[in-house]
C-alpha cells in the first residue's frame, strides 16, 4: 500500500511524514513519535486510554487513522505540562486527589477531564461523572476520578491560589 506524506503539529513540534492510510493515530504517536503515554486498551473507543487532544477538543485516537490528522494539532498527555516541568492543573489534580491506582487509565482520564473543564469550569458530579461516561477505569471507585476533576477545573479557571485557599479553608 502506497505510503501518504503527513504533517502535523504533535506537543507544539511539527512532524512531516510518510505513513501507510491504515496507520491509526495511536499507532502513529506511540511508534513513530514515542508518545507512549497515548495507550492502547481496546482498540473500540470504549476504554479511553487513548484519548488525545486534536485541535483542543478530545478525540479516541484508537479510531482516527493518521492521515485524518494531517494538518491538524494534536495534544497528547506529554504535551499538557508547563515547559519548565511543573504538572497541569489536572494531573496536579489527579495526584493530589488519589485518582490513580494502576495508572493504565490515567492519562486518557486526564486528557478528556481538560475537556470537560474547558467547557464546563464548575462541573458537579453527574456532569464529571457523564463527560467521563466513555473513559473506564478499572481499579478505582471513581469517587476520587470526580473529586480531582473538580479540583482540576477550579484550578484551571481560578490558578492555584483559589485551590490551595479552598484546600487549607477545608
Amino acid at each position: 500500500m502506497a505510503k501518504k506524506p503527513i504533517t502535523l503539529t504533535v506537543d507544539g513540534v511539527v512532524y512531516t511524514d510518510d505513513v501507510e492510510p491504515r496507520t491509526l493515530l495511536v499507532q502513529y504517536l506511540r511508534e513513530e513519535l514515542g508518545k507512549t503515554g497515548t495507550l492502547v486498551g481496546c482498540d473500540t473507543t470504549n476504554c479511553g486510554a487513548c484519548t488525545v487532544h486534536l485541535d483542543g477538543r478530545s478525540i479516541k485516537s484508537c479510531t482516527m487513522f493518521a492521515v485524518q490528522a494531517d494538518g491538524h494539532d494534536v495534544t497528547t498527555i506529554e504535551g499538557i505540562a508547563a515547559a519548565d516541568g511543573a504538572l497541569h492543573p489536572m494531573q496536579k489534580a489527579f495526584h493530589e486527589s488519589h485518582a490513580l491506582q494502576c495508572g493504565f487509565c490515567t492519562p486518557g482520564m486526564i486528557m478528556q477531564s481538560i475537556d470537560l473543564a474547558q467547557e464546563h469550569a464548575d462541573p458537579d458530579e453527574a456532569t464529571v461523572r457523564e463527560h467521563l461516561e466513555g473513559n473506564l477505569c478499572r481499579c478505582t471507585g471513581y469517587q476520587n476520578i470526580v473529586k480531582a476533576v473538580q479540583a482540576g477545573a477550579k484550578e484551571m479557571v481560578d490558578g492555584p491560589a483559589a485551590s490551595t485557599t479552598e484546600a487549607g479553608a477545608a
